[in-house]
């Protein structure tokens, strides 16, 4: 029905769009609570987006293959929306499965994968993993979540990916915040999530609201156009998450390097405390997955009579390898403090996630909690 509109009613009805009217509203996620509606300015949405693909490096012609759904920041932004903005091909799959996704990069010859750790991870994972042909991949950007450095190493070795780019960033802030470049040294890609994108603000707040020096870890902050309008229909929520000097409080803990490269260390809401230490799961996940056998892990914190609170791996091993909770927690006593050793391991087949791909603790911390 296009055709009966005519270019002068089009013009017409463009010219009432403003660059401050809303674009869009996403869900949050919802594995930290009650899913809310994040809206979206047409002007910040499209900048946003443009800083994004220029920072990470896509080019016209690249062929993006968007596993993560349309409602996903990564699957609508970093997908659909980029490949329109830099002429690139937007290659859509429906549901995640390594196999057809190792499949499609080798028969359509993507060259980028935007999306989590998982996607990778899942990708690694294959047993038929040599059989396929990625030599097309280019670039793999990841975030949303932790990224452990040695899943950096295997993207770049075993996928053969040569520009590896992770970043952080919430649905409140459109899906960005901070990034690495693919010119960055590996440690800085392996470590950090990379400096904030331009016109951005990142700081790390103490709890008396005051900002901390590099290498202190505090609760990330974010401000500048990035900033969401607002959450549809709660101005409650709204006003604890955005303070007055317009600061988007982020739930997550982090520090900056002396070189002013962003580190997270989780969120707030996940770091529990073993005999008065602080432990950060994030911090100790990074570690496990060190261990050669590990291909999947996420660590919880549960009751402990003695130290109050103890650390509770679950693992999901690599292909072809052995490792027992024994074998695990040893390793682990021999490669980090006592006080972040986890004390007890749970080797799984899988673990829950979420349409985005992350890891959904709540349903891990509801098993133990039914088992118990």
């Amino acid at each position: 029905s296009g055709d009966s509109i005519s270019d002068a009613e089009l013009a017409a009805r463009e010219a009432t769009v403003g660059p401050d009217d809303l674009c869009d509203m996403l869900f949050t996620s919802g594995t930290t609570g009650y899913p809310k509606g994040v809206m979206y300015g047409h002007q910040q949405c499209l900048r946003a987006i443009d800083a994004w693909a220029t920072r990470v490096g896509i080019r016209e012609h690249d062929r993006i293959l968007v596993i993560p759904p349309l409602f996903h920041v990564f699957g609508y932004r970093a997908g659909a929306m980029v490949a329109l903005m830099r002429g690139a091909v937007f290659l859509p799959h429906l549901t995640y499965d390594a196999g057809e996704i190792l499949k499609r990069v080798a028969e359509e010859k993507i060259s980028v994968i935007p999306g989590p750790p998982a996607i990778f991870q899942g990708m690694l994972q294959h047993p038929g993993l040599a059989k396929f042909d990625t030599s097309s991949l280019r670039l793999a950007v990841t975030g949303s979540t932790t990224i452990p450095p040695i899943l950096v190493h295997r993207m770049r070795t075993e996928l053969g990916i040569a520009g590896v780019v992770t970043g952080y960033g919430l649905t409140e802030c459109g899906g960005y915040g901070t990034m690495c470049l693919a010119t960055d040294p590996d440690e800085v890609i392996a470590n950090t999530a990379g400096k904030a994108a331009p016109g951005v603000e990142v700081r790390i707040m103490a709890d008396d609201g005051h900002f901390l020096p590099d290498g202190k870890p505090g609760e990330v902050v974010i401000r500048g156009y990035i900033v969401m309008k607002g959450y549809f229909n709660d101005p409650e929520a709204t006003a604890r998450t955005i303070d007055p000097e317009g600061w988007l409080h982020t739930g997550d803990i982090g520090c900056f390097d002396t070189d002013g490269n962003l580190r997270i260390e989780g969120r707030l809401k996940d770091m529990y405390i073993t005999g008065g230490f602080n432990c950060y799961p994030a911090e100790i996940e990074r570690i496990l997955s060190q261990h050669p056998a590990i291909g999947i892990v996420a660590v919880i914190g549960v009751p402990d009579e003695r130290l109050g609170e103890v650390g509770k791996a679950y693992v999901v091993l690599r292909p072809g390898t052995s490792a027992t909770e024994k074998d695990i927690i040893d390793w682990s006593r021999a490669n980090m403090a006592n006080y972040k050793c986890p004390r007890s391991v749970e080797v799984r087949s899988s673990l829950p996630t979420s349409p985005q791909g992350k890891v959904v603790k709540d349903l891990l911390e509801a098993t133990l909690t039914k088992c118990a």
